[in-house]
């Protein structure tokens, strides 16, 4: 057993260290994922040079570098110092085609998807075995209305990647996604859209879940020179946009906040234990919906306290004991589902979380899984079409899976830290959004995680 794993090692399992008081304390978490991925796009897109600052090293911002890296894009990283420059390519890569791993990177393969459909070129996308079970059917069909060629290779469910893309660009015009499997088709689609050759019309068909990403992706494009109109859409139409043709993103100077759904983590830490921690660097005027998180504890009975430093830089302070269950609807927040979960398990009464159905089409399904690891511990859960409801009960130590899912593994890491002999499963896949999840938490904590 170590406090560290070894260079190159995988370890099995981990152990968190036992929490016996009121954590408190601070930490600014990495850089955004979903702000990193959207800006990188950008930046490779864009006409001139790019420098990124707060840029986050994970599994899914490497997914993304990696592709434009391997079209001939040059991209330097310095990691110490969290700033990447990108040599924009003006919407056309230098090398026009290639088979491109995506891993199990959603907003990679969405957005690449949709960005390489505007260039000219050949392209294979593809990634692990999850990846062909998540879908991309919606995409295909909202870029074909655009004039694009491509098509699902993956026979036994044509919905899903590989996508093999002949790219000859895209007419633009008017088309339809739909918005309540993922909200990464509509944010694919309108960062390609500046390089349609016509005006772009774009509908949301149905409800639109994930909004606040929706937003985040028309305020980075903003930053890089290319403005949205919003319409009023019509029947049956709540969302819709259009976008100007000729429009190009620019080379800029863009810095990247944290991470709002790892900052989830630290505020359920004080949410659990009845601490106080802040998070640095985030603050109410923050692109990322997440940080609506701190308004749920809120409702389970914390003190949520908004802040800023002398230098400006803002901070979310969450304190006290999240002693309630809830009933919420948290489609606009459904990344932080699991960390909801972790914290009922220890408050009075049931939490029913609404709103989330397509949490099963995430890097594991998030109802279902998560209620099967709920009842591993002890507790009770029921699964509903569009959500959960959990009932607090004594907990017990067990084995906890985390089905390859970065989020389940950082969720659950909380319940072990107050219920003795958990090991959490397969740790190392905090690396697709927080590699060193665990040391922080450790750090937190006052003592190191053990590694099996």
């Amino acid at each position: 057993m170590t406090s560290q794993p070894h260079q190159g090692s995988s370890p099995r399992a981990v152990c968190v260290p036992i929490a016996d008081r009121a954590i408190v304390g601070s930490i600014r978490v990495p850089g955004s994922k979903s702000i990193t991925n959207r800006a990188v796009l950008c930046a490779a897109m864009a006409q001139g040079r790019s420098v990124l600052t707060g840029v986050l090293e994970s599994e899914d911002t490497l997914v993304m570098v990696e592709a434009w890296k391997q079209l001939g894009l040059r991209i330097d990283w310095d990691r110490e110092r969290c700033e990447m420059v990108v040599e924009g390519c003006g919407g056309q890569p230098p090398i026009d085609q290639g088979s491109l791993f995506i891993a199990n990177s959603g907003t990679s393969i969405r957005f690449l998807t949709a960005a390489l459909a505007a260039s000219q070129g050949r392209y294979l996308l593809d990634g692990v075995p999850r990846m062909r079970e998540r879908p991309i059917g919606d995409l295909i069909r909202g870029l074909r209305a655009w004039g694009a060629d491509l098509v699902s290779q993956n026979p036994s469910n044509p919905e899903c990647p590989p996508v093999l893309l002949h790219a000859h660009g895209l007419r633009g015009g008017a088309s339809t996604v739909r918005g309540d499997v993922s909200s990464q088709f509509l944010s694919g689609m309108l960062m390609a859209a500046p390089y349609c050759q016509e005006d772009v019309h774009l509908a949301v068909e149905g409800a639109l879940v994930s909004k606040p990403y929706v937003d985040m992706t028309l305020a980075v494009m903003e930053r890089f020179g290319v403005v949205v109109s919003r319409d009023p859409g019509g029947p049956g139409v709540e969302h819709a946009y259009r976008i100007a043709s000729g429009q190009k993103y620019q080379g800029i100077r863009y810095t990247i906040e944290p991470d709002a759904s790892a900052a989830s983590y630290f505020w359920a830490l004080a949410a659990i234990t009845g601490g106080r921690v802040r998070v640095e660097g985030l603050g109410l005027e923050a692109l990322q919906g997440d940080v609506a998180f701190v308004k749920v504890l809120e409702r389970m009975g914390c003190q949520v306290v908004f802040g800023q430093e002398s230098n400006g830089e803002p901070w979310i302070e969450v304190s006290g004991r999240a002693g309630r269950g809830i009933d919420i609807d948290m489609s606009d927040i459904s990344d932080t589902v699991q960390t909801l979960a972790a914290v009922a398990l220890f408050a009075e009464g049931p939490t029913r979380v609404r709103g989330v159905a397509h949490n099963r089409h995430k890097e594991t399904d998030r109802i279902g899984d998560l209620v099967q690891e709920i009842r591993r511990l002890g507790a009770e859960a029921q699964e509903h079409d569009d959500g959960l409801t959990i009932y607090p009960r004594e907990l017990r130590g067990c084995e906890i899976q985390t089905y390859r899912d970065h989020r389940m593994a950082m969720s659950f890491a909380l319940v072990a830290m107050k219920v003795a002999e958990c090991l959490v499963l397969d740790p190392r896949c905090t690396e697709k959004t927080y590699p060193r999840y665990f040391e922080d938490l450790g750090r937190m904590i006052g003592s190191p995680p053990k590694y099996f």
